[in-house]
């Protein structure tokens, strides 16, 4: 099992802090919020991941190297142009050669991988989406499955008089490989709204899997103060220690 974090967007919305950094870089507790979705994947059992970067990602491969100091492997993959969320992830597909995790460098979770691992295989699924029950979900793709887990009906950032599910879809799937057979090369083309109603279409092998514990994205600042909170008051299982070695901080997963 091989790993992707898509780190190239330019966090707009966490404008003026993001315009001399990547939003993956964007720190929490002193920690740049992508090191949090690394320490997961390495819980989880999975070391061998690629990064996808873009803006300023130059940043990015200065301060985490080659991954060691993480005991990760990390193999970065740039998009010279804007490519999109699959589309980015298309462009390290010869790395990406058995299933595989993708997750976002700027969200904050602490779910349990493996168990979405164990559905998703246990379904033969081409590619499950982790979905979780949200309160609003009009700020995010929502989604319904039928009794067996499959999707049957994705919507992506619905208006209030289109939302049919208050499930939504948390940016984190686990991937087989024959997906890429769907993504065009070097063109830009988006999970939600391209990739997902394509293999809908064509493959029905889509899953969601419902998980539980604590989610964040940090794309605006009144989420990003809520995640800075959220940490602080123990809300999340991670802590962050003093440490050594190079850097000043450490984190883990509880």
């Amino acid at each position: 099992m091989k790993g992707v974090i898509m780190a190239g967007g330019k966090g707009t919305r966490l404008r003026p802090l993001t315009y001399h950094m990547p939003k993956p870089m964007v720190p929490l507790l002193h920690t740049p919020v992508m090191e949090y979705s690394i320490e997961l994947l390495k819980k989880h059992g999975i070391t061998e991941i690629a990064v996808t970067t873009g803006y300023l990602g130059n940043d990015i491969k200065q301060y985490f190297g080659n991954g060691s100091s993480w005991g990760v492997e990390l193999t970065y993959f740039d998009e010279i142009t804007p490519l999109g969320t699959a589309g980015s992830v298309k462009n390290a597909e010869a790395f990406l050669d058995e299933t595989f995790v993708v997750i976002s460098g700027d969200i904050l979770t602490d779910f349990d991988l493996t168990d979405g691992i164990h559905f998703h295989e246990t379904k033969n699924s081409t590619l499950t989406i982790l979905m979780k029950q949200m309160n609003n979900p009009s700020e995010y793709g929502i989604l319904t499955t039928n009794s067996e887990g499959k999707v049957n009906r994705f919507l992506e950032k619905p208006t209030c008089n289109e939302i049919f599910s208050d499930f939504i879809n948390t940016g984190i799937y686990i991937v087989n490989p024959s997906i890429f057979s769907y993504i065009p090369q070097g063109e830009c083309f988006d999970f939600s709204k391209d990739l997902f109603p394509l293999l809908l279409q064509k493959d029905g092998r889509v899953y969601g899997f419902v998980v539980s514990g604590y989610w964040s994205d940090i794309g605006t600042f009144p989420q990003y103060k809520q995640t800075r909170f959220d940490l602080l008051n123990d809300r999340v299982k991670f802590s962050v220690s003093r440490k050594t070695a190079g850097h000043h901080y450490r984190i883990s997963l509880k």
